[in-house]
C-alpha cells in the first residue's frame, strides 16, 4: 500500500498558489479514496500535521477534510480523527437505499407479510367487486376520506386509547403522506422542530424537502433526554417536537407514562406541536395513552396500513384536532387530491370485520419469535455485544465495539448478499454512531436465521 504521506505531500515540480495547492490536495485524495490505494478505514493525518505537510493554513486543512466529507469520503470522529468511508455502499444507502438485489437477503427495509394476506386481499377484492358502491370508488372522493371510512379509523383509534370522531380523522396515502400533511399544514419553511438523535430516515428526508431545520435531542436507555429538549426550548424558538413515544425507530424504546406526561407538559409550556408517529405502535400491546390521549389540544397522530397489513395498500391516518384538519385537508389536497377510494374501502373493511386486529395479533406473536431468534444466534456469536430492542418489535440496533466500522460491516455483508442499514439514515447528529440497524420483518424465518449467522459472524471476524 502507498504510504499515506506519499500520497498527501508527492514531489512537486511547481510552485502551485495556495488556492490550486487547496485544491490539489482534494483532488489527490479524493481520487486515492476511489481507486483504493486508501482503503476504507484509514486513519488520514490530523488537521495540523496535514496543514504543516502542505503548507496550507489549518483552516485551508480543515476545509480539505470538510470537502471530502461533503463527497462521501471520509467521516469525522470526536476524540479519533478523520477516517476513509466505505465507497462500495450503494449511493443514499439507508434513507434513498435501492430494492434488494435479486437473491439477496434484505435486512435493510421492514414489509413485515403472513402467509396468508394475500388470500385475504383476494376475497376483499371479490367482496368489493360485488357491492353497489364500486362506481363510487373510482371517482374522486372527499380529500380527508369517506365518512364511514374516517370513521372507521376513529374506531380503531379508540381501541389504542385515542378518543376521536370521524370528523378529527383524515385518510392519506400512508404514513409517510400522513407526516408530510402534517408539516404542511402547521410549519413553514424555517421552522425548527426538534427529533431524537436517532430517527426515522423518512422523516429527515421530508424536513429536508420542506427546508425545517431539525435539532437532535440526546437518547437515554429510558427515551429522549427531556431535559435537554427543555433547554433546546429556551435556547432557540421551537415549533414542533417528532416523537415515536410508542415502539420508537430503531431504537424499540417505548416511553413511560411519567416521561409521556412531562413531554406534554414541555409542549404545553413552549407552545409546541406534537407530532405523533405511531407507524410500529400496534406491536407494543400493552402501552402507555398516545401523546394525542395527553395532549388532545396540540398533537397530530399519524399512523398507516403499511406496517400492520401490508405495505402495497399505501393508505394512512392522521388525527387532529379538529380546528387543524381543513388545514391537513388542503395539503392533502395539494399533495394528492385524495387517498384512492379502492385502496382506502379495503383497509377500512378489514378494520370493520376484525381483519386487521387479528394481523395485528399475529405479527406481534411472529415479532417475538424473530427476536428471539436474533437473541440466539447473536448472542451466541456476539455474547459481549449489547442489543438494544424491544422484545415485540421488527427491528434491531447493534452498536458495534470501538475497533468496528459500520461502513465496512455493511459493505462486506453486501458483497455476500446480505443488505442492512448502518446509523448514518438515522442520526441526525453530526457524530454518526457505528451501528448496525437490522430489520428482521422481510425474509422468512428459515432465511432469516443464516443471515443473522453471518451478519454476526462479519462482525466477530472484524473484531479480532
Amino acid at each position: 500500500m502507498v504510504a499515506i504521506a506519499a500520497l498527501i505531500h508527492p514531489m512537486a515540480t511547481s510552485s502551485p498558489t495556495r488556492t490550486s495547492r487547496y485544491q490539489t490536495v482534494v483532488d489527490r485524495l479524493a481520487a486515492a479514496i476511489r481507486s483504493g490505494q486508501l482503503p476504507a478505514g484509514t486513519r488520514l493525518p490530523t488537521h495540523r500535521t496535514l496543514a504543516a505537510r502542505e503548507g496550507l493554513a489549518l483552516v485551508t486543512a480543515s476545509r480539505v477534510y470538510a470537502e471530502l466529507s461533503a463527497m462521501g469520503l471520509v467521516s469525522g470522529e470526536t476524540g479519533r480523527g478523520t477516517f476513509v468511508k466505505e465507497t462500495a455502499l450503494p449511493p443514499g444507502h439507508g434513507i434513498d437505499i435501492p430494492p434488494a438485489a435479486l437473491g439477496s437477503v434484505d435486512l435493510s427495509f421492514n414489509v413485515p407479510t403472513l402467509p396468508s394476506q394475500a388470500e385475504l386481499l383476494r376475497t376483499a377484492l371479490r367482496q368489493l367487486a360485488l357491492t353497489g358502491d364500486l362506481e363510487a370508488l373510482l371517482r374522486y372522493q372527499p380529500h380527508g376520506g369517506r365518512p364511514r371510512d374516517r370513521s372507521a379509523v376513529a374506531q380503531h383509534l379508540r381501541a389504542r386509547g385515542l378518543q376521536v370522531s370521524g370528523e378529527q380523522v383524515v385518510l392519506v396515502d400512508g404514513a409517510q403522506h400522513g407526516l408530510t400533511v402534517a408539516l404542511m399544514a402547521r410549519l413553514a419553511p424555517g421552522d425548527v422542530v426538534t427529533v431524537d438523535a436517532l430517527t426515522y430516515p423518512g422523516f429527515k428526508l421530508l424536513a429536508q424537502q420542506l427546508h425545517l431545520e431539525l435539532l437532535p435531542i440526546p437518547a437515554t436507555p429510558q427515551g429522549p433526554d427531556l431535559v435537554a429538549l427543555q433547554q433546546l426550548c429556551l435556547q432557540r424558538k421551537v415549533r414542533a417536537v417528532y416523537t415515536m413515544p410508542t415502539l420508537h425507530n430503531p431504537l424499540g424504546w417505548v416511553l413511560p407514562l411519567a416521561q409521556r406526561l412531562q413531554l406534554v407538559e414541555l409542549a404545553r409550556v413552549h407552545d409546541l406541536t406534537l407530532i405523533e408517529d405511531g407507524a410500529y405502535a400496534y406491536l407494543a400491546d400493552p402501552a402507555p395513552p398516545p401523546l394525542a390521549a395527553l395532549a388532545p389540544e396540540r398533537t397530530v397522530y399519524v399512523s398507516g396500513f403499511s406496517k400492520n397489513v401490508a405495505a402495497g395498500l399505501r393508505v394512512g391516518f392522521a388525527a387532529a384536532p379538529l380546528d387543524w384538519v381543513p388545514a391537513l385537508e388542503r395539503a392533502i389536497r395539494a399533495t394528492t387530491w385524495n387517498t384512492p377510494g379502492v385502496m382506502a374501502a379495503i383497509a377500512c373493511g378489514w378494520l370493520e370485520d376484525g381483519t386487521v386486529t387479528r394481523l395485528e395479533t399475529h405479527k406481534r406473536e411472529d415479532a417475538a419469535l424473530r427476536q428471539q431468534l436474533a437473541a440466539r444466534v447473536l448472542g451466541t456469536l456476539l455474547p459481549g455485544l449489547p442489543r438494544v430492542s424491544h422484545p415485540l418489535s421488527y427491528f434491531l440496533w447493534l452498536p458495534l465495539p470501538p475497533e468496528v466500522r459500520a461502513d465496512q460491516i455493511a459493505a462486506a455483508l453486501l458483497q455476500q448478499g446480505i443488505a442492512v442499514s448502518t446509523a448514518e439514515p438515522f442520526a441526525t447528529t453530526a457524530q454518526v454512531p457505528h451501528a448496525l440497524r437490522l430489520a428482521l420483518g422481510s425474509v422468512p424465518l428459515d432465511v432469516l436465521e443464516p443471515a443473522l449467522r453471518q451478519v454476526g459472524q462479519a462482525i466477530a471476524d472484524a473484531s479480532y
